[in-house]
């Protein structure tokens, strides 16, 4: 059984790998990003969204359902953690 676990990582680590490879580099200024996503957000960020700090315009209103998940699973496993750590301190009280 290790060594399926062990194949399928392995299988795992590589396609990822091979899938990077495709990947723009780091600030080119040919990627997709920069030539299609960015002069938008810069040239009518303000008129679209009424705000003028540009980052807060991007997360709060572009991309809002995509923070807004990302702020769910935070909050999701936050709990998660608290409900965990108070059922453990609630049985060391019994034992005491």
């Amino acid at each position: 059984m290790k060594l399926l676990h062990l194949v399928a990582t392995a299988v795992t680590g590589l396609l990822l790998i091979v899938g990077s490879l495709d990947l723009a580099e780091t600030g080119d200024p040919a990627a997709p990003a920069a030539t299609h996503v960015s002069p938008r957000y810069i040239e009518s960020g303000l008129e679209e969204t009424g705000v003028e700090n540009m980052v807060t315009a991007v997360l709060a209103d572009y991309r809002g359902f995509d923070t807004l998940g990302e702020v769910t699973v935070i909050f999701t496993g936050a709990i998660a953690v608290l409900l965990i750590l108070r059922n453990g301190l609630k049985g060391e009280e019994d034992e005491a």
